[in-house]
């Protein structure tokens, strides 16, 4: 897990990770400050950024989720519970009174930086 020592202030950018570093379709952690962030890049290049947070198991492991397409929809799967949530909105597709935080992605000379929305 990379680590940066300081949280993201709303609308700053921090580099997080090389996307070199990223592989297609496998979450990588990194930590804002105290915060953990789930890193995916999927099979058509695109980056996305979502909480660590699982709410179903109450523990940090949706960067161990599995990534896939529901109905156009990109989404990684929990590891523990397996609820699937979407990749660009964070919203669960099983309980629509679950969502978890997204964050902004874009990369700078290949660096992967996130801002907070």
């Amino acid at each position: 897990m990379s680590e940066v020592n300081k949280s993201i202030e709303k609308g700053e950018w921090l580099s997080v990770c090389q996307e070199s570093d990223l592989i297609p379709n496998i979450g990588v952690g990194a930590l804002l400050g105290e915060q953990q962030v789930a890193l995916f890049k999927i099979n058509n290049g695109d980056i996305f950024a979502i909480d660590n947070y699982d709410p179903f198991s109450d523990a940090n492991v949706l960067s161990r989720g599995i990534c896939g397409d529901i109905k156009g929809q990109a989404v990684v799967a929990s590891p523990i519970y397996k609820q699937h949530f979407n990749l660009s909105t964070g919203q669960c597709l099983e309980d629509e009174t679950v969502k978890i935080d997204v964050y902004q992605v874009r990369v700078i000379n290949g660096d992967v930086q996130l801002a907070n929305n």
